[in-house]
């Protein structure tokens, strides 16, 4: 959420930032909003103590004035009533205008209206050179006997697939060297409930622009995570947290789940955009002061877990149309995919500021002074799509797969997953 403050006082930082997201806000026509529902407040503060006072009154006279006095409460009453149902409506409505307004972006994030306008900061690693023609991880994945995307769909449909046999052990190969590097790192890990009330998923800032992308139990009225992050970032809502303590780190592992709407089409088959998928995530909450160095911190770790696995990559700087609603700033990691002759994002990592604080109401508390945290978020590993990346990166000419040297002790000392005999 916004600073209120901000909206009144200083509306064009909002209207700039709109523009440069190239989002339709009408913010001055929520600032009359503001105003109106303020009035009512006056309105309704003025005629509570009106009714104070004239109840205090009644005990004290008899006779004709004390039912004229009561005639008169009535209608205070009804006054009453009537301004807080028509408070009531506008207030509803001009927060629900409010919760699809975006972060302010940082100075340093390149202004874009789509994808198009992201910027590569700097490439690492060594592309991978092969003197025979690729297969893609599917095909890979299937020679091997190590995923089966045939059979799940049979069960749940498309984007859904079974890992077997050697990609299970490589599941948790992963998973295990990135959470040791995190506890080492001195990140408290956590394995979250992937099943949330709303209002985690709109204090994170997923609700309401991107409700569509989630799953919902009806029954129960919880929503299905699309990423650690929500359980993460509502751990400590309506919490004041003493300054001693920051930054707390967290690593959750957790399954996700999206149902990538909108998305059909694209990138079809395989382990890159599937309804559920398995991943590590950083989450931390820093004080305002620490914030961007420790979302460097973020950024650093991540590049150290994809460097320990050998993969070539490269960091983009995401432009303000390729952003999230709650994003302050966001890099996002891309692998190089060699099937398909291009780099694909497996790790995103951002800077909200206080924006999911203030939705959440986490607080920091350093003597005298209180306010809100900062919270920040980074993928750890994408489970899925870094198996994909293994696969193709390290491929032989025969469709085995070289295990990356960090992950042998993890896979019980296995180097290669070869094809059945």
């Amino acid at each position: 959420m916004i600073d209120l403050e901000i909206l009144r006082k200083n509306p064009e930082i909002i209207e700039e930032e709109i523009k440069k997201r190239g989002m339709k806000i009408d913010v001055r026509a929520d600032i009359k909003l503001d105003i109106e529902r303020r009035g009512f407040i006056a309105r309704i503060d003025e005629i509570r103590a009106k009714k104070n006072e004239t109840s205090k009154l009644i005990p004290n006279i008899t006779g004709t004035e004390k039912e004229k006095m009561i005639n008169e409460m009535k209608s205070i009453n009804e006054d009453l009533r009537n301004l807080e149902n028509q408070f009531e409506e506008l207030d509803k409505k001009f927060f629900l205008n409010l919760a699809g307004y975006p972060n302010i972006t940082h100075s340093s994030v390149p202004i874009g209206k789509d994808e198009s306008g992201n910027i590569p900061l700097y490439f690492e690693g060594r592309k991978p050179e092969f003197d025979f023609k690729v297969k893609n991880h599917v095909e890979l994945g299937s020679g091997l006997d190590i995923i089966d995307e045939e059979r799940a769909s049979k069960i749940s449909g498309a984007r859904f697939v079974f890992l077997k046999n050697e990609a299970v052990l490589l599941q948790f190969a992963l998973v295990q060297y990135v959470m040791n590097l995190l506890i080492r790192k001195g990140h408290i890990p956590l394995i979250p409930p992937v099943l949330v009330k709303e209002r985690a998923m709109y204090g994170t800032g997923f609700f309401p622009v991107e409700a569509t992308q989630y799953y919902k139990t009806e029954l129960d009225d919880l929503f299905l995570i699309g990423t650690a992050e929500v359980p993460l970032c509502a751990f400590h809502s309506d919490e004041t947290i003493d300054a001693t303590k920051l930054p707390l780190k967290y690593a959750g592992y957790s399954t996700c789940f999206r149902r990538e709407a909108g998305s059909y089409g694209k990138d079809m088959g395989g382990l890159f955009r599937v309804h559920q998928f398995d991943k590590v995530e950083m989450f931390v909450f820093s004080s305002p002061e620490k914030s961007w160095e420790i979302y460097e911190y973020l950024r650093e770790t991540l590049e150290e877990i994809v460097k320990g696995l050998g993969l070539h990559y490269r960091l983009m700087n995401m432009c303000t149309g390729d952003i999230g609603t709650p994003n302050s700033k966001k890099y996002d990691l891309e692998v190089w995919i060699p099937s398909q002759n291009t780099y694909r994002e497996i790790a995103s990592c951002s800077n909200d500021t206080e924006f999911q604080a203030r939705r959440l109401n986490i607080k920091f508390k350093d003597g005298d002074k209180k306010g809100f945290v900062h919270t920040m978020n980074s993928t750890a590993c994408a489970v899925g799509r870094t198996i994909m990346a293994i696969l193709e990166n390290f491929q032989d000419q025969n469709g085995n797969i070289i295990i990356p040297d960090k992950l042998v002790n993890y896979m019980g000392g296995l180097k290669t997953i070869s094809r059945k005999k």
